[in-house]
């Protein structure tokens, strides 16, 4: 468990926990946050022909499969670096780019889901389309820098230098 503190995985000290209980469940779901996209990034390599199926007809056919296999290494690599606070925040901002550049590829899933994957139900892409929001909204809030414990008053301050 220290090993793991002091790596940057978790973000007290075992000496000098501190911190609010939102402090852990922030950790916790940023773990979740970070296997999913660690999991659906190996998923394009396993389930290459589904994520094929995704992809829009103006991207030219040749780039289909290494786009595939590009945006399933990101999401590997950037939920990984997601789990160390030195890197955190540039992999949620590396989330949040990633998931606007695959919003057009399920508006084309749910636009073409009758066609593309007879056997699901529209529906399911259609949810998938709000789905982002949240999940932008989701990787922001890793973007945000840590207070320290008990440092309420520093946020509440005006920055140094904006007084009259």
């Amino acid at each position: 468990m220290r090993a793991l503190c002091l790596s940057g995985l978790l973000p007290f000290d075992l000496e000098n926990p501190g911190g609010s209980p939102m402090r852990y469940v922030k950790t916790i779901l940023k773990f979740v946050f970070g296997l999913f996209f660690m999991l659906g990034g190996i998923n394009h390599f396993r389930a290459e022909e589904f994520y094929m199926k995704l992809m829009p007809d103006y991207i030219p056919a040749n780039l289909h499969l290494p786009a595939v296999h590009l945006s399933g290494v990101a999401e590997i690599v950037l939920g990984v670096l997601l789990l160390f606070r030195r890197t955190q925040r540039l992999a949620a901002w590396g989330l949040i780019a990633l998931l606007i550049a695959v919003f057009p590829a399920n508006i084309y899933a749910y636009q073409h889901s009758r066609e593309v994957f007879p056997d699901l139900d529209p529906a399911m892409h259609f949810w998938r389309l709000p789905l982002q929001g949240v999940m932008i909204a989701w990787a922001w809030w890793y973007t945000r820098p840590e207070q320290p414990p008990g440092d309420v008053e520093s946020s509440a301050k005006p920055p140094s230098g904006s007084e009259p």
